[in-house]
């Protein structure tokens, strides 16, 4: 083979090399300030999730059918980020089993642990605050990613509505 060829195919494979422990360095930099990055998101996202956000349900009776009666709901509306495998129990009541485990981000700009238990006869939940920095070690980089994503479609929608209002104006001149 060619002298430069091989000088080349050399400095090539060192500078791959080169990026992949660039990389590694720079992944670990990030899952080291995850933290700090969600807390910010959070902060940035809570006047758009009293917009956006859902009204969690609390609790519930259980119809024998299925069907919910007497709901009640959490004061303050959420944004569901991300699901977890359920914990056996809930912190609040070690007799209740975990049927659904999600993060949520409330209107103020926390995060919460949702957990919820589902008897025959009702529907129980358990809302526990969560630190940036747990919200990550429990859900992960889905979190970064559902919070982008609950922006994108929001403004995306923001913007169909705005040229669905000028379409509207524009028809209505004419």
């Amino acid at each position: 083979m060619d002298p430069t060829i091989e000088e080349g195919y050399a400095r090539l494979l060192e500078t791959l090399e080169e990026l992949q422990a660039k990389k590694e360095e720079s992944a670990s930099e990030l899952r080291g300030s995850m933290g700090a990055l969600l807390a910010r998101m959070a902060v940035d996202t809570a006047p758009v999730v009293k917009q956006i956000g859902l009204e969690m349900l609390r609790r519930a009776k259980r119809e024998a059918s299925g069907d919910l009666y007497d709901q009640e709901f959490y004061g303050k509306k959420m944004i569901v980020l991300g699901k977890g495998d359920p914990l056996p129990y809930r912190p609040d009541d070690p007799s209740m089993p975990v049927d659904a485990q999600i993060c949520v981000l409330d209107e103020d700009g926390a995060f919460h642990e949702l957990m919820y238990t589902n008897t025959e006869i009702r529907t129980d939940s358990y809302l526990a605050p969560l630190a940036p920095d747990e919200a990550f070690d429990i859900y992960g980089y889905d979190l970064v990613f559902m919070l982008y994503r609950a922006l994108y479609e929001y403004a995306e929608k923001d913007e169909e509505l705005t040229a669905a209002l000028a379409r509207t104006l524009e028809y209505l001149g004419s």
